[in-house]
């Protein structure tokens, strides 16, 4: 199944069912900030999500139980990708410079940043 992008609402609730493993609208809702959406927005945005393959449920009566098809992971990688060729043209050293310029990585950041890419290096042999 290909991933399709999560709208703000949508992504919030993924992250909050990542969390929770499986639950009801009532469950997700309580784990939402305030001021909270009303019961039906989240259960509509959830009707949503199922919609788009990335959760289904088991349904014990009248309450379903929802629970994610698509994991928090493959969910990070699709974002990462994409930000990866929209904004840095598939270019690794674009990204890690921009990192690095744009949260003013100190010296002992950048040499453990280093550390990481020997270690991987080394790993890799």
């Amino acid at each position: 199944m290909k991933i399709k992008e999560l709208t703000k609402a949508e992504e919030q609730i993924m992250q909050i069912l990542w969390t929770l493993k499986e639950g009801i609208v009532k469950d997700i809702l309580e784990q939402m900030p305030e001021p909270k959406p009303a019961y039906n927005t989240v259960s509509t945005v959830v009707r949503v999500l199922e919609g788009k393959g990335f959760i289904d449920h088991k349904a014990y009566g009248n309450s379903h139980v929802y629970f994610p098809l698509i994991s928090e992971a493959a969910y990070r990688k699709f974002t990462f990708d994409k930000m990866l060729t929209n904004y840095f043209s598939n270019s690794y050293q674009s990204l890690v410079s921009f990192i690095a310029n744009e949260k003013k990585l100190g010296v002992n950041e950048l040499d453990e940043l280093t550390k990481l890419i020997e270690d991987l290096k080394n790993k890799k042999k």
